[in-house]
């Protein structure tokens, strides 16, 4: 099973960092592809079932193959676990478990407990894919990582909101004006920390971050009107928004 299996499983079922791996160098696309293909198979296994207990043993699939990808034996069949095992390390297929184990919220219809809840969602899923991402291909400093990941991750929440809206999830902790500001205010923040640290992330890392072009346009939209957030006008213009990729991809990640 190849990266051209993976590249297809990443273009098929997320387009976004799909376009953020083909701008990245080839060399990076060994990396990206296999892990972004795993977060495509992770992230749709709770939906493709309204049954609780198939969705929990669909996830549960994905964190026996990462626990084979860490004992370092060998590890089952499927368009995405060969090359998996290829690129991933024991250290990243037990960050890559707690992405598995985060989306079990995704399985059910009740609500994030606190805010604290919610940044452990964000972290585990968009800050465990990126900082895996990140330490596989080159020197990163993690903070800084992590801190861009997660503002990253609330950007593609919140233009996510419509549709989990529609699926029955009660997806922010404070659905208010107030509220979604300070949640894309305090997510800008700790992306634009991370942007003035950028010479902590090198060249090569930094194609792991690429895939976050669109989050600092969404955020700011959404902290100047958060209304915007429940009726799916987070969406960028496509010509802005393949600018800003071009920017990233030449320019670097913190532009």
């Amino acid at each position: 099973m190849s990266i051209e299996a993976c590249a297809a499983v990443v273009e098929r079922g997320d387009p976004l960092r799909f376009r953020a791996a083909m701008a990245a160098p080839v060399t990076a696309r060994r990396v990206l592809f296999p892990l972004y293909a795993l977060n495509v198979e992770v992230a749709r296994a709770p939906w493709v079932t309204a049954e609780a207990m198939l969705a929990e043993m669909r996830l549960q699939w994905w964190r026996d193959v990462l626990a084979e990808v860490a004992a370092g034996g060998p590890v089952r069949r499927h368009e995405v676990t060969d090359a998996l095992a290829q690129v991933l390390d024991a250290e990243g297929a037990l960050a890559l478990d707690a992405l598995v184990e985060v989306r079990r919220w995704d399985v059910y219809r009740d609500g994030f407990a606190d805010r604290a809840h919610f940044d452990r969602y964000i972290d585990g899923t968009s800050g465990a894919l990126m900082g895996t991402a990140a330490r596989l291909l080159g020197p990163a400093d993690a903070q800084v990582v992590a801190d861009f990941a997660h503002g990253v991750g609330v950007a593609a929440f919140l233009r996510a909101i419509p549709a989990l809206e529609a699926a029955g999830r009660r997806p922010l902790v404070d659905g208010t004006a107030s509220g979604v500001r300070d949640l894309a205010d305090g997510a800008l923040a700790r992306l634009d920390a991370a942007r003035r640290r950028h010479r902590d992330v090198s060249p090569a890392a930094g194609a792991a971050l690429l895939a976050g072009w669109p989050a600092r346009a969404v955020l700011q939209a959404a902290v100047r009107d958060p209304g915007l957030v429940a009726v799916g006008g987070l969406e960028p213009a496509p010509l802005a928004d393949q600018l800003r990729l071009m920017r990233a991809a030449g320019l670097g990640w913190w532009r």
